[in-house]
């Protein structure tokens, strides 16, 4: 605005300087005391103040800048400070109030989930993995696990074979650095604010949805899986092809992972599960990520992703549960996959997890849950994403490689040598395998056996498409 007042008559007058020196004044002074305004700035009528085009142009263009610097700083000032209306008044007052409440949850639960590091380690996908120490660790927190320690190595199902090929230690992105974490500690990846502003609820973060059926389409769950039923299941074992499909919206998700399950699917399901997923809503990216997840509630009010609450407790130093996996396959080109055991140590009834070549990255403590403190009734394995139907139509979110389970080996993503642990904790091939794909022509399963593979299945696909409109 003072600017306007100084300019805005282009004839001629001889008070140019003190014109300009004063709209100058005019600014810093509104700057520095925003409700009141310089009569020499807004009141000069075109009779008062005649400036002329080419005395103007004699004025330095740095000048001119440091005028406009202070005059448009000052219009923004005086502009928020003029007296809204009720109405905007109001929406002014309550949205500071709002934001301010909201970062203070927010900051509580960084409390809570983030815990004082030992050593600090930053990942290339920018990724923070904060080490810490064993006994400090969120599971502790659970009313059920306070003062308790990690427990002993459990006994390893008999018939458990190690893969040679395979090499834990650089599965994940973090720990290309060189970087590890000392003795005594676990590497944690470390949850921002951003992580939860993100998140469509504080409350509900790192959580699923509730309500979740193996073979429903209620809140845009779609599955391809193969599942066993109708005995005690006391774990299981398979070897999962790593991919990086594509999610379009922040609020769906791409996974795949072995479930045991136990008690009804209404509310009181128990599940424990663990596998890849891509999640931009829980990552802020699309890095496919090694997750763990569990409940006792049919994902009512307990259970979480990875270390995102109290429960799961962590054992290894060398594994960060929610890190990036390196490397991923690709389509007609290399093909990787992790393998992971869940088991029931049969001394303590605890169910623990194995990453890799014998690498045991912790435990669920029987005492979280009702139905699994004894056994499993249903274990699957497969594929799972989240449809939020955008556009009113099927999304493009992929599972899997995101290609069809006919296109085979190098194109379809797959599972591999399928295995349950029986009552003996010995590992012992699938048997009556059952495939369900619940919507098939966006995503579909294709099982098989062989020596090499044992039991296997191929599944996936693109989503939306000419079939699956």
């Amino acid at each position: 605005m003072c600017l306007i007042g100084s300019l805005g008559d282009v004839s001629v007058t001889s008070r140019r300087r003190t014109t300009i020196r004063n709209c100058i004044k005019c600014c810093l002074f509104d700057h520095s005391r925003r409700k009141q305004q310089h009569s020499r700035c807004f009141h000069h009528s075109p009779h008062q103040v005649q400036v002329s085009f080419k005395s103007v142009t004699m004025i330095s263009f740095s000048f001119l800048r440091l005028i406009l610097l202070f005059c448009l700083v000052s219009s923004s000032f005086s502009s928020s400070s003029s007296p809204p209306s009720n109405s905007t008044a109001a929406n002014q007052t309550l949205r500071p109030q709002e934001e301010l409440r909201k970062l203070k949850l927010i900051r509580q639960e960084l409390q809570k989930i983030n815990k004082p590091a030992v050593k600090t380690i930053q990942s290339s996908d920018g990724d923070t993995i904060d080490c810490v120490s064993t006994h400090h660790q969120p599971a502790f927190d659970h009313p059920l696990l306070q003062g308790h320690k990690p427990m002993d190595p459990p006994e390893i199902p008999k018939g458990n074979s190690k893969d040679d090929n395979e090499s834990y230690e650089d599965s994940q992105l973090w720990s290309l650095s060189g970087e590890s974490c000392p003795e005594g500690t676990i590497p944690i990846r470390r949850t921002t604010e951003q992580d939860m502003l993100r998140a469509s609820s504080i409350r509900r973060f790192g959580r699923k949805i509730r309500s979740v059926r193996r073979d429903s389409t209620s809140n845009g769950h779609e599955h391809a899986v193969g599942y066993v039923i109708g005995k005690q299941y006391y774990g299981a074992k398979a070897s999962i092809n790593v991919w990086s499909p594509r999610v379009t919206s922040q609020y769906e998700f791409s996974l795949s992972q072995i479930w045991v399950i136990a008690g009804s699917f209404t509310h009181d399901l128990n599940t424990i599960e663990a596998g890849w997923q891509i999640s931009p809503e829980l990552y802020g990216d699309t890095y496919p990520r090694f997750f763990t997840y569990w409940t006792s509630d049919a994902y009512r009010t307990t259970g979480c992703y990875n270390l995102l609450c109290s429960g799961f407790v962590q054992t290894n130093r060398r594994i960060a549960i929610g890190a990036a996996i390196s490397p991923r396959s690709s389509y007609k080109g290399g093909q990787f996959d992790i393998s992971l055991l869940i088991w029931k140590d049969p001394k303590h009834g605890h169910w623990w997890l194995q990453f890799g070549s014998g690498a045991l990255v912790g435990y669920w403590p029987a005492s979280l849950f009702t139905h699994l403190r004894q056994h499993g009734s249903m274990v699957q394995f497969g594929g799972e994403i989240v449809n939020t139907r955008p556009g009113g139509s099927h999304t493009l979110t992929q599972m899997g490689s995101g290609h069809f389970s006919g296109e085979g080996f190098g194109k379809a993503s797959y599972f591999r040598n399928l295995q349950m642990v029986d009552w003996d904790n010995t590992l012992i091939p699938v048997s009556n395998l059952k495939i369900l794909a619940d919507h098939p022509n966006c995503y579909d399963i294709r099982g098989g056996t062989n020596r090499v593979w044992g039991n296997y299945f191929y599944y996936g696909g693109p989503g939306k498409n000419p079939r699956c409109p």
